[in-house]
């Protein structure tokens, strides 16, 4: 959308809508968004859900669902045009309601832990890394009532947690929210004759590449009957490099992602990859039976698996504390210089002119104005969490024995503090560290509750507790921040948000249900779900139970320090903007490969070469069309995995098994099947 304005003050964005009325919020919230947004948020949690439980890497769904979101109710209201039934005009306004709602929904299934804190409570996870106990206290399996009722009593709270603070963001520091901006101008743009021409393309490409990756999988699943069995196990690298999980694999998911996520993120988990499963755990089998014990089950904590994990959660640990020192010191830097212009800032916003032109354009002053307007009441905010945490206080320890209700008492006083931090920082640089937050929490509570008590269950339902409120705050602000850009009506947003959050404590535990139970499966190999994993290692080690095989804690402080060292010297060469600032690896990025087999890496560094070249050829074609591809590629894939997860747990195996093989193991298989079938005759 090209925009227009006085000269004076420069482009503006809302003189192209100025001639609209702008409905009260009661006519923003439609019968048929609500529709759509169920529709939708069913259809991204089941995408979402395969992301958690494969990699634990999930990208932003903003635009997307924004884009979707306009696609389906501008089909409805063209077809009732058709019928020749009256209908009330589509909006940006309705499109927002849409995207808040389909984003609190899908969202949950991240900050819900369902790949992570919840998932880490099951004797599943417990087996996988042999922690000791598998059963009492300090497991418990995640029923469909039990997980339904824990996240309708903590899923609101921090919705409510932040409503007093988006005056202070949004209008006093006036913070970016860079994924909520971006959402605002597309939507701003697709209501506009030249953005709903684009955004017509970019619908039909997400639904051709959706198909298509939905069809590629049901292919690969034809030919994957048994073990390591299928085309997605093509050894393209060797024999050798394919045994150490260094292989092509082309799932569309991975692709899909690496095409979203930032380059420096993808070449990290490579490097990563290639350090870890190409020097460090071989070199580290070779000492089974000296360094650790070589009887044990596959995937213990007492085993090699012990050095992954906790080889990456030193990073993983040593990364999160520095950043949060640095998101720290620049946020109070940021109100510092904040302060010095609160005179002007603080202005009365009572009338769109109120404010002189020299201070605040006209699009700042009339969207002001409507963000002003309809607001919802501080009162009700904090009166409201007050509330709802009380309930949780009272009703959680009934839920999970394992807490007590000053445990969760203490969860909800701290929790808001956490919660304004994360959504500064998200709203400052998009750097959301609710997963940081969380560890820590893991940590303290652990210690605070015992083993004896059930410390590890106890400390994982705590940290649902405060990574809802932190997750869910940081998500809503910048909801608010597409509201803003929009003239889209707070109370509107605050009702979306309470929709799209009450369906996805339906939707999303029902989904989970389906792949839980595939996860629960003997010799399962494709959910490797690392989150889960991390996060009961973390509660294990808060309780102090666990014996670790030799040099695993050194190793973990080293990758912990070292964790410091990167990051320092990458903050160092940001400020000072040496050239070597672009090549200095993320060490989260790192980490995460630790327990990722190569593949994923790999898969994410071809999405991300994709999208370079597309760069090369057509910039602003890759800028826009790029992520539509990606989610499409993302979509089809995970919409697949529902299908698969019923299937297997019908036990419906595929018909054809594909499985590359050396050429002496084929000749050893061709002399053996001949040998088979002379005695069969």
């Amino acid at each position: 959308m090209e925009p227009i304005g006085d000269p004076r003050e420069g482009p503006s964005t809302e003189r192209a809508f100025e001639e609209q009325t702008i409905p009260p919020w009661t006519e923003q919230v439609t019968p048929r968004a609500v529709v759509a947004s169920l529709v939708l948020g069913a259809a991204f949690s089941g995408v979402m859900m395969n992301l958690v439980f494969t990699s634990g890497i999930v990208p932003t769904l903003n635009i997307t669902a924004g884009l979707l979101g306009f696609f389906l109710l501008k089909a409805w209201t063209r077809l009732l045009d058709k019928l020749g039934v009256s209908y009330v005009p589509f909006t940006r306004h309705e499109n927002v309601v849409v995207q808040t709602c389909v984003v609190a929904c899908a969202s949950m299934t991240y900050s819900g832990g369902f790949g992570s804190y919840l998932l880490a409570m099951d004797h599943r996870t417990a087996e996988k890394i042999n922690t000791g106990e598998v059963h009492g206290r300090n497991v418990s399996e995640p029923t469909l009532p039990r997980i339904m009722a824990f996240y309708f009593l903590i899923s609101f709270v921090g919705i409510l947690a932040i409503i007093p603070m988006r005056k202070t963001m949004i209008i006093r520091h006036r913070l970016t929210f860079p994924s909520g901006s971006a959402t605002a101008h597309l939507i701003n743009s697709f209501h506009t004759p030249y953005g709903a021409m684009q955004a017509k393309k970019q619908v039909s490409l997400m639904i051709q590449s959706c198909l298509g990756s939905f069809l590629i999988s049901i292919f690969q699943w034809f030919y994957s009957g048994g073990p390591h069995c299928g085309m997605t196990f093509f050894p393209s690298f060797g024999l050798d490099a394919f045994n150490r999980g260094f292989y092509l694999n082309l799932n569309g998911t991975y692709v899909g992602v690496g095409m979203i996520s930032p380059y420096l993120i993808n070449i990290s988990m490579l490097v990563g990859a290639i350090v870890s499963w190409g020097f460090m755990w071989p070199y580290i089998e070779t000492k089974e039976g000296s360094w650790y014990a070589a009887d044990l089950q596959e995937g213990s904590l007492r085993g090699i698996n012990g050095y992954k994990v906790f080889g990456a959660i030193g990073m993983i640990l040593g990364d999160g504390i520095f950043q949060l020192v640095v998101i720290m010191v620049r946020t109070l830097q940021t109100m510092r210089h904040h302060q010095l212009e609160a005179a002007e800032a603080l202005r009365s916003f009572s009338d769109a002119n109120a404010v002189p032109r020299n201070v605040l354009s006209f699009d700042d002053r009339r969207r002001t104005q409507v963000f002003l307007r309809e607001h919802v009441p501080g009162t009700l905010a904090m009166g409201g969490y007050a509330a709802l945490a009380l309930l949780s206080t009272v009703a959680i320890p009934r839920l999970y024995g394992q807490v007590r209700h000053y445990h969760v008492a203490t969860a909800y006083v701290f929790a808001p503090l956490l919660a304004f931090c994360n959504a500064y920082g998200t709203g400052v640089a998009e750097t959301n560290f609710a997963a940081q937050y969380s560890k820590l929490v893991i940590l303290l509570f652990a210690s605070w509750i015992g083993y004896g008590n059930g410390g590890v269950v106890g400390s994982l339902v705590i940290c649902g507790v405060v990574s809802s409120v932190v997750s869910t705050a940081s998500d809503f602000m910048s909801d608010f921040k597409t509201g803003y850009l929009t003239l889209t009506s707070p109370r509107a947003l605050f009702v979306s948000q309470v929709i799209g959050t009450g369906i996805g404590c339906v939707v999303n535990p029902a989904v989970f249900t389906v792949f839980h139970h595939f996860y629960e499966e003997a010799g399962n190999k494709i959910y490797q779900v690392p989150l889960a994993k991390i996060y009961r290692a973390i509660a294990v080690v808060g309780v102090g139970d666990l014996d670790l095989p030799r040099h695993c804690l050194s190793m973990s402080v080293g990758f912990f320090v070292l964790a410091l060292a990167v990051c320092a010297l990458r903050e160092a060469a940001v400020h000072y903007k040496w050239r070597a600032r672009n090549f200095i690896p993320s060490v989260t990025g790192m980490a995460m490969s630790f327990l990722l087999v190569p593949a994923v890496a790999i898969d994410m560094c071809v999405g991300s070469l994709v999208l370079y070249l597309w760069t090369r050829s057509d910039r602003d074609g890759a800028q826009a069309f790029g992520p539509v591809l990606a989610s499409g590629l993302i979509c089809g894939d995970g919409l697949f995995s529902i299908p698969y997860a019923l299937l297997a747990r019908y036990d419906v195996t595929p018909p054809i098994c594909i499985w590359f093989v050396a050429r002496e193991q084929n000749e050893k298989l061709d002399a053996y099947l001949a040998t088979v079938l002379e005695k069969s005759r």
